[in-house]
């Protein structure tokens, strides 16, 4: 086993070992499935899901299936806290119903795209090593349960809460980021279908208010499944609001922002539109269009 193959593993131990202090605290107030917490349960699924769609994906040497399966695992979490759960109340089923509307529209767009692309160049070299390629498995299902943290707190509660503002308003905040990240995704996927648009970049429509209006929506999203879970959090459970924080940290400081912003950097970088549309345009919160 070379160095590098041991500190991948490692960084798999470290992965789930963070998933494992997660279910811990979420399991306070979880109910049980015989004598596990749902919570628990939950975690696990996140874990043994991406680790069995590992194996045919690394023998298949293909990643098609990589945002599939997040979607599938955000699914199948929601899917068991719903019929392993005693007792759904009207916060738990909204929470359901606003994640599985997200993971079925995201799960299928980032399908959509990555056939239409032939590939993710994020997992060019990755793919033919089986740690690497493990690693990035296990990243993902760590992501999802710390995504998925606030919806699972309220899916697994024994301390249910009546339906109230937070849930109203938490929907509201919910919805408007959910509108904001379909209606960039099909700007731009507009924009790119358009061969005059060849080579260019989009300035036009949400995106002349963000550079990356997407993930402004896809935090806010999130932020609303906080707000709606706030009720039924105590104990330990209040780590997990780390849900919308590590998502917005993510996406602006690990595999979102930073990533398309070094790509646009390397593409466009010399062109003087370009610079002029980044000095005026912010990176992520939104803000009306400045004369460029």
């Amino acid at each position: 086993m070379t160095a590098n193959d041991r500190k991948t593993l490692l960084t798999i131990v470290v992965i789930v070992v963070i998933g494992g202090l997660v279910a811990w605290a979420g399991s306070s107030g979880s109910i049980d499935v015989g004598a596990i917490p749902l919570f628990v349960v939950c975690a696990a699924a996140a874990f043994m899901i991406n680790w069995i769609a590992f194996v045919p994906a690394y023998l298949a040497q293909t990643e098609h299936y990589y945002d599939l399966t997040g979607s599938l695992t955000y699914l199948t979490l929601v899917a068991l806290g719903l019929f392993l759960s005693s007792d759904i109340d009207a916060r738990a089923g909204l929470v359901a119903f606003l994640v599985t509307v997200w993971a079925l529209r995201l799960g299928t767009f980032l399908f959509r795209r990555v056939k239409h692309d032939g590939g993710d160049g994020r997992f060019d070299k990755i793919k033919r090593h089986p740690l690497w390629f493990l690693q990035a498995w296990s990243l993902q299902a760590l992501w999802v349960l710390l995504t998925l943290a606030c919806a699972l707190a309220v899916l697994t509660t024994s301390e249910h809460e009546e339906f109230d503002v937070f849930a109203a308003v938490g929907a509201v905040i919910w919805l408007a980021g959910f509108a904001i990240e379909v209606i960039a995704d099909r700007q731009k996927h507009i924009f790119r279908a358009d061969p005059s648009n060849a080579g260019r970049f989009i300035t036009t429509g949400l995106w002349a208010w963000s550079r990356h209006p997407n993930y402004f929506g896809e935090v806010v999203l999130w932020a609303g499944i906080a707000v709606i879970a706030l009720p039924v959090l105590s104990g330990w459970r209040w780590l997990m609001l780390i849900s919308p924080v590590f998502v917005y940290l993510l996406l602006t400081r690990v595999s979102g922002v930073p990533l398309l912003e070094a790509r646009a950097k390397q593409r466009w970088g010399d062109d003087p539109s370009f610079q002029s549309y980044t000095a005026a345009t912010p990176s992520l919160i939104p803000r009306p269009p400045q004369s460029r």
